[in-house]
């Protein structure tokens, strides 16, 4: 393939003219009327002050196709190990960005050697299946994106502050190719986004978790979650790290180690965003580096295997997407669910097992492991602490018709050690940012003489909101007390209602307060 030099300015100087048509708010091109002006002479720039270039992504689809064509050349007849393909598409990528900017050198137009840079990294990025999502992967500022159609990337910031990026794509229908190529080759996995499964659930390889939709929404939607705390400690947790939210207490902290050392089952509970995973992935960090246990996740997210040595014997599952006609079951050949995953982790030789998420039926044969088991964890969307019960038996009842409240009652108060509850405080809309932190720890100490599942507040609510020590615990009181924590040095934080923070919360509302 021959290259040549593109007729505008690639380097998108002020004052050049695009030839990108304007965009309308459904992602489609709209052609200008009348004759296509020609590209203005880019003015002269000092070396020293040329500006960022923007990437020119028809150039990027372009090179694209010449590596792709040359990694197939590559690839035909060949036996290789992913490895080595990974290590020759860096090489055919190089190869094929330096014979382009060879050829603007040759007209005259040097690239600089930055933009040379993120050229080849954006073609690359297009290849792999992520294309322009990649350069919000970089930033890593970013919390969160929403993106709302291939031209509308709302970006959220750590702190809360919220932007608004460059289009991701140059239409809906590029949009939508880009996810389905993340879909086949992004994840562990390979996953579908097609006419007959429109939604997506996706760990990207830096651990960021997507979710996408379209067709049966008005335009393409997408969201990524970026996972900047991937390995987390319970003391960092405690503050040892300023970039971290005091999300624990130092009591908190111990009674929560201590909770791990017992071999306790605990749920972790909140709304979506609150650092339920967060809590897990400081919780895991107490497991000792030579005890097996089983990972249990629909998309990858707590990566112990970025973890070394610290996690050498966890066994990581994933489930997988089924594909094709449905069997007799009603369900696509091929799929393997977390319901399905439990049952064999029991044979695994483990006495944890940890689920990333439930959300469906998976709940009563993670509550059935639970009573068999000891040290098992998992989280759980909720809206309120006192709402934990009822969203384990609204989920247990999904599992059939055989399942009744009751025998729910029965299996979360007889699986469950402890509820730990994370709440998110979001003031961004008031000019302050998001608070994150424990406000409950529950004893699950059975089921009531009303059939209700019955609780204790170990640690409850203070003046801030943030959990301190409220009642002393009864029913693991003697499982604490066998390795060594003795929950009675808590009697005199609970006396006088304190806990043993160590920054102060500066809130929005606490301002207005004192106005």
């Amino acid at each position: 393939m021959r290259f040549e030099p593109v007729a505008h300015d690639p380097r998108g100087r002020e004052g050049a003219t695009s030839t990108v048509p304007p965009m309308l708010p459904n992602g489609r091109h709209h052609q200008p009327e009348g004759p296509a002006q020609p590209p203005a002479p880019p003015p002269i720039a000092h070396p020293q002050h040329v500006p960022r270039r923007r990437i020119d992504f028809a150039l990027v689809r372009e090179l694209r196709r010449e590596l792709s064509e040359r990694l197939t050349h590559w690839q035909r007849g060949r036996e290789y190990t992913p490895g080595e393909e990974d290590l020759e598409r860096a090489r055919l990528a190089a190869e094929v960005v330096a014979a382009y900017a060879d050829a603007v050198r040759r007209a005259g137009t040097p690239l600089h050697a930055a933009d040379e840079r993120a050229l080849l990294d954006q073609v690359t990025a297009e290849l792999v299946g992520l294309g322009r999502l990649q350069s919000l992967l970089i930033d890593e500022s970013i919390e969160e994106v929403h993106i709302l159609g291939c031209d509308q990337v709302r970006i959220t910031r750590h702190g809360g502050g919220v932007d608004w990026g460059d289009p991701i794509a140059d239409s809906d229908e590029e949009m939508v190719e880009i996810l389905q190529a993340a879909a086949r080759r992004a994840g562990s996995t390979e996953r579908s986004l097609s006419t007959s499964k429109p939604t997506l659930d996706l760990q990207l390889p830096d651990g960021s978790r997507l979710a996408a939709v379209f067709l049966v929404s008005h335009r393409p939607y997408a969201v990524i979650r970026r996972h900047n705390t991937l390995d987390v400690t319970l003391d960092e947790l405690a503050g040892a790290r300023a970039d971290l939210d005091e999300m624990v207490d130092p009591l908190i902290r111990d009674f929560l180690r201590a909770s791990m050392r017992a071999g306790l089952n605990i749920m972790v509970a909140g709304l979506a965003g609150a650092g339920k995973t967060t809590v897990i992935r400081a919780l895991m960090n107490e497991i000792p580096a030579d005890e097996p246990y089983v990972l249990l996740e629909e998309s990858r997210e707590l990566l112990p295997a970025r973890r070394s040595l610290k996690h050498r014997a966890v066994m990581s599952f994933e489930s997988r997407e089924g594909h094709g006609e449905k069997g007799y079951d009603g369900r696509p050949a091929g799929e393997v669910t977390i319901a399905d995953l439990i049952p064999l982790s029991l044979r695994m030789g483990v006495l944890r097992i940890i689920v990333g998420e439930v959300r469906s039926r998976e709940i009563v044969p993670m509550l059935q492991a639970m009573t068999t088991s000891r040290g098992s964890m998992c989280t759980i969307h909720a809206r309120t602490p006192g709402g934990v019960s009822e969203r384990i038996i609204e989920l247990a009842l999904s599992h059939g018709r055989e399942m009744t409240v009751d025998q729910a009652r029965r299996m979360a108060g007889n699986a469950l050690d402890l509820i730990v509850y994370v709440t998110v405080e979001d003031e961004t809309a008031i000019g302050g940012r998001k608070h994150r932190f424990i406000s409950h720890i529950e004893e699950v100490i059975g089921v009531s003489e009303h059939n209700r599942v019955a609780t204790t507040t170990v640690f409850g609510p203070g003046a801030d909101g943030r959990a301190v020590p409220r009642h002393l615990p009864e029913r693991v009181r003697d499982q604490l007390m066998r390795i060594g924590y003795d929950a009675r040095m808590l009697t005199r934080y609970i006396e006088a209602g304190t806990g043993a923070w160590r920054r102060p919360r500066h809130t929005q509302l606490q301002q207005r307060r004192t106005m």
